[in-house]
């Protein structure tokens, strides 16, 4: 029987009212960029075609004034990275950029080495572009490839080919010291062997960091209302397993759910979500989670980019915000922290939530008897078991 470690023994919050942190959790910046050439079908995110020509300097009018506005929740806290998401944030200018990254770095303190991610989609990449990103301060660049096989691109309503993913690549390389590429598995009829060939490709580009994803058809999307031939569960889960390993004998450590990295390529951004520390979202349909010595909080700018910037207008850019209840601070914290392979040190759960451990003691020791959990030298992680049910784990800390 694996032990659980004695609550006794570790850190409690403080009693009292408010928040119960002692100290506020690392920051992160978020910057959203909402539109793309072209709305993929199994695509969720809050992303919008760009039908005409984008008005950048409004947009980053919008960007800065947003940033503004929140600084007061946030002074004098150091931020460890900035990632510019979309969207396609490569569709920007690069004066767009170095004009962003400029306007953050004289109102935010970012920390030195901080990591500063762009994403990028292969239809958009320009030699003159990336340079000009990188000499603007983005240090990580991330390529939207999702597969090397034209015919699945195709499918997946891509607007790049497997050519000009190998180009961008190249490019990326060049000119960037860090480089992620999503892929994607378990697509349209898709075969074992032909995911295994897209795994060995991004393995065989040379880059230090590869998210893979197994495609699921979210609400509200064209693929799931009319949904294409997807491999059956089996199949899904083989190329899950495949990919694990392949990218394992490759060198690439698999620290996250769908996060494969070699040594010292792991996205620090990523990583302060999912150690449940603070992010300040800006733009269209950004989301924020905030913690001070009071409360815990998120909110959420308006969606859609055009009430976004009617309400920058008016110096109003929130949509809703609201204190996260102490009920629910147990389940967001482990809906984050157990994505982890390697889970969370047992102290980190009243160093971020202000609560003691005791409030989950009984669900560990649940989780731990069905196999799905386990504690070693102090670190509570999922299991194989655990990381394979992930969503089972999950529910056993959800209020």
């Amino acid at each position: 029987m694996i032990p659980i470690i004695p609550v006794a023994s570790l850190p409690r919050a403080p009693a009292g009212a408010g928040s119960g942190l002692a100290a506020p959790p690392p920051l992160a910046l978020y910057v959203h960029w909402p539109w793309c050439v072209k709305k993929c079908p199994y695509c969720d995110f809050n992303s919008h075609e760009s039908r005409g020509e984008v008005d950048e300097p409004a947009y980053l009018a919008a960007l800065i004034a947003d940033l503004e506005a929140a600084l007061p929740q946030i002074w004098n806290r150091p931020v460890i990275s900035v990632f510019i998401g979309g969207g396609t944030p490569s569709l920007m200018r690069g004066e767009t950029a170095e004009e962003l990254l400029a306007a953050i770095r004289m109102r935010l303190p970012l920390h030195p080495g901080a990591e500063i991610t762009l994403e990028a989609n292969p239809g958009t990449a320009e030699a003159a572009k990336f340079a000009a990103f990188r000499a603007a301060g983005v240090n990580r660049l991330s390529i939207g490839v999702q597969s090397f096989d034209d015919a699945k691109l195709q499918a997946l309503g891509r607007i790049h080919d497997s050519a000009e993913a190998r180009r961008a690549i190249d490019m990326a390389l060049r000119h960037f010291e860090r480089v992620n590429l999503d892929l994607m598995y378990a697509l349209p009829g898709q075969t074992l062997a032909a995911a295994g060939q897209d795994i060995g490709m991004a393995i065989a580009a040379g880059v230090g960091h590869i998210s893979a994803y197994h495609l699921t058809l979210e609400a509200n999307t064209p693929f799931h209302h009319s949904p294409p031939p997807l491999p059956d569960d089996d199949l899904a889960a083989d190329m899950q397993e495949m990919v694990e390993a392949a990218l394992g004998a490759a060198g690439f450590g698999h620290y996250e759910t769908s996060a494969f990295a070699r040594s010292g390529e792991r996205c620090r951004h990523n990583l302060n979500y999912w150690h449940f520390g603070d992010y300040l979202g800006i733009g269209a349909g950004a989301h924020s989670k905030l913690s001070n010595h009071e409360t815990i909080r998120r909110e959420a700018r308006h969606r859609n980019p055009r009430a976004y910037l009617e309400g920058a207008a008016r110096g109003d850019f929130i949509s809703t915000q609201q204190a996260i209840a102490a009920a629910d601070l147990p389940g967001e914290f482990m809906m984050n922290a157990l994505r982890l392979n390697e889970g969370f040190p047992a102290g980190l759960f009243a160093e971020r939530t202000g609560l003691p451990l005791a409030v989950i003691e009984a669900s560990l020791l649940k989780a731990r008897d069905e196999g799905l959990l386990e504690t070693t030298g102090g670190q509570i992680r999922p299991t194989l078991h655990g990381r394979r049910f992930l969503n089972q784990l999950l529910a056993g800390f959800l209020a």
